[in-house]
């Protein structure tokens, strides 16, 4: 199954990507289409790699998705006030992740929409989760497909495929080790526009994450400080995240070197809700953050999108 281009606002593979000599597979998961691309020179192993890489992600489906009864995140929506449930190391490792980002976008990016975070105490030495009060309503829809990727690409490091560009349904991507005799994976992040040809940048991306989030399909996001749908405000968001060193982050930005993906997807989340400033001044504290950003006019349909503001080192 090859996926589909997205026709919106999305990070997609450049043009130059055809030339690589790559292997792809992919795969249906998360209510999208995840996707394997290596540079190896056994197309079999990399084939058995890949595979891997789409089991595990089928795993943490059953334990992270809302909508799959008894998994992890199931348990914890239905937990009276008092009661805990056990949960996997990587459910735990999310919620985490989470949580700090809930902090560091000051409450803007909520798993739980609005129900209150706060209720819920992890444990995670004991991988347990204690509902302090009853009515959370999980949903990491706004996070999920990011963590899968990064755990994705971490599996494939294992397996010692490294030159590796990892994607899930196009909204979530993360580059690994460039393909050989370049300096980058070939992507182009597109902003909505009159029959799709709005503003672009080409990138070259190694070790780097990304992702977009916007409401060309409609308002799918909502600011959880006051319940509203996002609208007039900031369409369509995407940020990078380059994999590094820990000791070259502080610890409030540690998931973003440990889970490039995950932290990519929260924040362009968060960035579709945050004030311009705001969005500007996480640039500047996050070592290696990027943003394009593009704000909606009156208007109709795709004429209603300005051009792309960017923000962070290095955006062309």
């Amino acid at each position: 199954m090859k996926p589909k281009e997205p026709t919106g606002a999305a990070l997609t593979l450049g043009e130059a990507t055809g030339r690589l000599d790559a292997h792809r597979f992919s795969h249906a998961a998360m209510a999208t289409v995840f996707e394997v691309i290596c540079v190896h020179d056994d197309a079999g192993y990399a084939g058995q790699g890949a595979r891997a890489a789409f089991d595990l992600v089928d795993r943490l489906e059953l334990e992270l998705s809302r909508f799959i009864a008894n998994s992890d995140l199931s348990r914890i929506n239905t937990l009276a006030t008092g009661q805990t449930t056990r949960v996997s190391p990587s459910t735990m490792e999310c919620l985490e992740i989470a949580q700090r980002m809930h902090a560091l976008t000051g409450r803007v990016f909520d798993i739980s929409l609005g129900s209150g975070l706060e209720r819920l105490e992890l444990a995670p030495d004991e991988l347990v989760v204690r509902a302090r009060d009853v009515g959370v309503r999980l949903d990491l829809g706004g996070i999920g497909k990011g963590y899968a990727v990064d755990r994705m690409a971490g599996l494939l490091e294992e397996w010692e495929i490294r030159s590796v560009l990892i994607h899930g349904g196009f909204s979530s991507v993360l580059a690994r080790e460039a393909p050989p005799g370049r300096d980058g994976w070939p992507l182009t992040l597109t902003a909505p526009g009159p029959g799709n040809h709005g503003p672009r940048n080409r990138l070259s991306a190694r070790h780097m994450a990304f992702s977009a989030s916007g409401t060309q399909k409609g308002d799918h996001v909502q600011d959880p400080l006051d319940g509203r749908p996002v609208s007039g405000r900031v369409a369509w968001a995407a940020l990078s995240c380059p994999a590094g060193s820990e000791a070259d982050a502080s610890g409030e930005w540690l998931d973003a070197v440990r889970s490039p993906a995950t932290v990519a997807e929260a924040l362009s989340t968060a960035f579709m809700i945050l004030p311009v400033h705001e969005i500007a001044d996480l640039c500047r504290r996050g070592p290696g953050l990027e943003a394009w950003l593009v704000r909606e006019q009156p208007g109709e349909g795709e004429n209603r999108y300005v051009e792309v503001e960017a923000f962070g080192c290095g955006v062309e």
